[in-house]
C-alpha cells in the first residue's frame, strides 16, 4: 500500500485527499517508481475542476504529470532502466490512465527520462513541463534561431521563466510581458532583454528592440482579445503561438489586422511528447542545459505531500513566481 492523492468529486483544492491504495505490478511498457518530488501544474488544477482538455472519466481519480524519483521495478519488455535509477516523469499520457501524485506510482516507460546525476529531485520535478512546453513550440516546431526575438506573455509563470532561459540558451532575444512592475526583477534575472507591464505599449517596445521589424515569435499563455496587440507586435511572416487561455475569453483571429502575413496557431506540448524520437531529442537538449546550469528552474515554494490541499490553493492563488513543488517525506 502507498499514499496517493485522489479526488472523489470535481471541485476546488479541498476535494483532494490522501488515499492508501495498493501499487500494482508494472505491466509491459511500464515502470514502478518511488517518488521523491512532484511538480505541480495548472493543467492539474483544471483537470481536478473538470475544465481541462482531458476530462476525468471515472471517480475517484488520480492526477499529476511530473515527478522525480527512483525506479523500483521494471515492467516486461522495458529496456534502458534498472532498479534504483534516478528518473523523472514527463507529460506524455492521460491523467485518466496514470498520475504522479503519490509515494509510489506506475507510469509508462515512454514518459520517463533519465535524471542527470548533478540534478536534485526538486529541481528535476520542476523542470520538465516548463522546459518541454517552449522547447516543443519554439525549437522543435518553430525552428527558432540565434538573433530571433520572442515575446513571452505571463512571463513570471514557470513556463514563462523557462521560455526566457531557453530563448537565451539558443541565442534568441526574449521580451517579457508581466502583470505588474514588481515582477520585473524576476524576469530580468531569468534573462529578459526588456520587460513590458500589461497596459504599457508592447508594440512600441518591440519595434525599438527590433528596429521596427517586429517579433519573430510570440509565445502567448493568455489568449483572448489581447492577441490583437500581440499580432501588431509580430513581424511579417512571424509566428504567434497560443499555448494557454489564462484570460478565459474567446480568442479572435487577428490575421486581418493591417492585412500582414501572420502565422497564428494553437499549441500543446503533447504534439511532440507522444512522439518518441522528438521527446528524446528534447530530453537530450534539456538534460544538457540542466547539467550545465544554463537552464535553472525557479522554484517558488515547496510543500509536503500531506499539504497537497494547501499546495493547490497556493497554485490557484497565482501569487507564485516560478514552480510549486511537493516533496515526499524522507525524500526531499
Amino acid at each position: 500500500m502507498a499514499v496517493n492523492v485522489r479526488f472523489h468529486q470535481l471541485g476546488g483544492p479541498e476535494v483532494l485527499q490522501l488515499d492508501d491504495i495498493p501499487i500494482r505490478e508494472p505491466r509491459p511498457g511500464e515502470l514502478h517508481l518511488r517518488v521523491h518530488a512532484i511538480g505541480l501544474n495548472r493543467a492539474e488544477v483544471n483537470f481536478r475542476r473538470g475544465h481541462y482538455i482531458d476530462k476525468p472519466r471515472d471517480l475517484p481519480c488520480g492526477l499529476g504529470y511530473e515527478a522525480a524519483g527512483t525506479v523500483v521495478r521494471v515492467g516486461p519488455g522495458v529496456t534502458g532502466f534498472r532498479a534504483g535509477q534516478p528518473v523523472s516523469v514527463v507529460p506524455a499520457f492521460s491523467q485518466n490512465d496514470y498520475g504522479t501524485y503519490g509515494e509510489e506510482i506506475v507510469v509508462p516507460a515512454s514518459a520517463v527520462v533519465r535524471l542527470p546525476a548533478s540534478v536534485d529531485p526538486v529541481t528535476s520535478a520542476a523542470a520538465w513541463m516548463q522546459y518541454l512546453t517552449p522547447y516543443g513550440a519554439l525549437v522543435d516546431i518553430g525552428g527558432i534561431r540565434a538573433g530571433d526575438v520572442v515575446v513571452v506573455t505571463a512571463a513570471t509563470s514557470s513556463v514563462g521563466l523557462a521560455t526566457i532561459q531557453l530563448a537565451r540558451l539558443v541565442g534568441a532575444v526574449p521580451i517579457a510581458v508581466v502583470r505588474s512592475a514588481d515582477k520585473a526583477d524576476a524576469v530580468l534575472a531569468a534573462g529578459a532583454e526588456r520587460v513590458v507591464t500589461v497596459g504599457e505599449d508592447l508594440v512600441e517596445t518591440v519595434r525599438e528592440v527590433t528596429d521596427g521589424r517586429g517579433a519573430d515569435f510570440v509565445f502567448d499563455a493568455v489568449a483572448g482579445p489581447g492577441v490583437h496587440e500581440l499580432a501588431r507586435a509580430t513581424a511579417t511572416g512571424g509566428q504567434l503561438i497560443v499555448h494557454g487561455t489564462l484570460s478565459g475569453e474567446p480568442t479572435p483571429f487577428p490575421g486581418t489586422d493591417g492585412m500582414r502575413a501572420l502565422v497564428m496557431r494553437s499549441y500543446t506540448l503533447f504534439e511532440f511528447t507522444y512522439v518518441q524520437h522528438r521527446l528524446r531529442r528534447a530530453e537530450r537538449f534539456i538534460s544538457t542545459g540542466l547539467a550545465s546550469g544554463a537552464l535553472r528552474p525557479v522554484v517558488d515554494r515547496t510543500f509536503d505531500l500531506t499539504e497537497i490541499v494547501q499546495a493547490h490553493s497556493y497554485l490557484e492563488s497565482e501569487a507564485q513566481t516560478g514552480k510549486v513543488v511537493v516533496t515526499v517525506r524522507g525524500h526531499s
